[in-house]
């Protein structure tokens, strides 16, 4: 598998290419996702997603899967190049370049039409889009970090001005969920002073558009008549939600499916015996996978019992049973490849039984009562906590498994949702990730107590770490500083790191996915025979 490429400044972005180039200098950057995406009639992708969508405002976007069907129905100025390695190219910008530390210009292409008759982009758009992320305090608002203000200085350009440096900016923040671009007059018709549209978007500007959605069933794109950019490979996108990804394999045994992620636990059995008309490949991910603890619980307040139960953890066996042995340990929520990945944990990976034991009896023993262990309803987290149920008896301790749906889940640790949070123990959680390492660390910090951050883990230390790193430009102190705040996660007793899994897909011959280095799709870019 290939190594994730350092999000760097001078790297990733390619700012020095860009810095004072023309639109003719520009003319390869411009390219579609591929130039072999041509359109065809009577084509339909036929996907999977671990999840169904609920939120298509990229102002207030929650998870991944929402991310991947906005990357369809909106326009950004960047957006991720397909391959082996991080990189962008451009999309609705026909020039952008970093000025300096906090100024990006950027000048849109010209004809980029938004549907229901509410016109061109314009820059002003772009400033609307960009500012009513922080104007209206956006659960992601820390995406757009020191963004003070967009300035429009023509029809179709503008500088983005941030009060610092930023440097999630080319990695995370405009190729990825609130980079995307929304019409200022149709928001402001559809809603109250500009803010969260939900689940109803009142335009669209990308080469999709939203034609149906059946809760938990499917999303159902359809090319999108105002689209006047390279036409996309399929007529038709159908996104399937499965939250148990051994679903979608049969799902794609049965011809209902032409691309699909699959497990780690089959990968092995799909290695010697695939489907017919099949290609297998294998990704790296940034996932991170972790067993949390609720630090408010009354139960779980006392550190040693914490640290009992990190200890008496062994992650290796769970890798072993829940994904056949075909992932590796992580040491962190930080991969391999990524600034602040660390070598070895303060925790030892396989636990430690014999200290396990010594702090259960200084925090006086067992719980009185069983303590609860949430996680999805799928087979793969099923077995993870049926194997930490096993592995927490070994020191006395009983444990009683909770499954859930994915809109239960998903909600557990969210003080929105009422109480529910309260009584939250244990819980098995799975975060995705971008390449850039405050994409992990964001989640953990004070100000996300009771909305993301499900352990109610806060830190002043930690919070003035993330907030320095945001904009340390230099490569080793700001991955010393990841380093040091997955340190102080761990010494609370509330985290124990278990795996960053892997990304292995499938698809059917003649198809040509366009995917992200860690395997997620970018549904645009598939080109192919179905």
């Amino acid at each position: 598998m290939t190594d994730i490429k350092t999000a760097n400044p001078a790297g990733f972005g390619r700012r020095a290419f860009l810095k004072g180039a023309t639109a003719t200098g520009l003319a390869a950057a411009t390219m579609p996702l591929g130039s072999r995406i041509w359109a065809q009639s009577g084509k339909v992708l036929r996907v999977s997603s671990y999840a169904d969508i609920d939120a298509l405002d990229p102002g207030f976007y929650q998870n991944g899967y929402n991310v991947d069907v906005m990357n369809c129905i909106y326009s950004k100025l960047v957006r991720y190049v397909p391959g082996r390695e991080w990189d962008w190219e451009l999309e609705a910008a026909e020039e952008i370049e970093q000025v300096d530390d906090t100024h990006i210009r950027f000048k849109l292409k010209q004809g980029m039409m938004f549907t229901g008759g509410y016109g061109e982009m314009t820059a002003e758009d772009v400033k609307f889009s960009f500012e009513r992320v922080l104007e209206h305090d956006s659960p992601v608002k820390s995406d757009w970090g020191p963004l003070d203000h967009v300035e429009v200085t023509g029809t179709y350009e503008g500088v983005i001005v941030l009060k610092e440096p930023f440097q999630p900016l080319w990695t995370i923040t405009l190729p990825y969920g609130t980079g995307h671009i929304v019409s200022k007059k149709a928001v402001m018709e559809a809603t109250e002073s500009g803010g969260n549209f939900g689940m109803e978007p009142p335009a669209f500007s990308g080469p999709y558009i939203l034609e149906a959605w059946k809760p938990n069933q499917y999303v159902h794109l359809v090319r999108n008549p105002d689209w006047k950019g390279e036409a996309p490979g399929f007529d038709e996108i159908r996104i399937l939600p499965m939250d148990d990804t051994k679903t979608a394999e049969r799902a794609y045994e049965a011809g209902d499916l032409d691309f699909t992620e699959i497990t780690l636990s089959s990968l092995a059995q799909y290695r010697g015996n695939k489907p017919a008309n099949t290609v297998i490949e294998e990704y790296p991910s940034l996932y991170y996978v972790w067993l949390g603890m609720n630090l408010d619980n009354p139960v779980l307040k006392d550190e040693n019992l914490r640290k009992a139960i990190q200890h008496a953890i062994n992650a290796e066996q769970i890798i072993d049973a829940a994904y056949f042995g075909e992932a590796a340990p992580a040491t962190g929520m930080i991969a391999p490849g990524l600034p602040g990945h660390r070598e070895t944990p303060s925790v030892p990976v396989a636990g430690d039984l014999e200290k396990a034991r010594a702090f259960l009896e200084a925090a006086g023993g067992p719980p009185a009562e069983p303590i609860t262990i949430d996680a999805l309803n799928a087979t793969v987290w099923k077995t993870m906590a049926e194997v930490i149920q096993a592995q927490l008896s070994q020191i006395g301790i009983e444990v009683q498994i909770n499954v859930q749906d994915s809109g239960s889940f998903w909600t557990l640790g969210m003080e929105s949702e009422g109480d529910r949070w309260k009584d939250m123990q244990l819980v098995l959680n799975r975060f995705s990730m971008l390449p850039d390492p405050y994409y992990a660390t964001s989640w953990f910090v004070s100000d996300q107590v009771g909305i993301w951050n499900w352990e109610r883990f806060s830190n002043e230390a930690f919070d003035e770490l993330h907030q320095k790193a945001l904009s340390e430009s230099d490569g080793e102190k700001r991955a010393e500083m990841y380093r040091q705040m997955q340190d102080m996660m761990e010494a609370t007793g509330a985290y124990k790191f278990i795996t960053h899994e892997g990304t292995p897909v499938m698809y059917r011959e003649g198809l040509e996915p366009a995917l992200r280095p860690d395997g997620r799709p970018l549904f645009i870019g598939f080109d192919g025979e179905t």
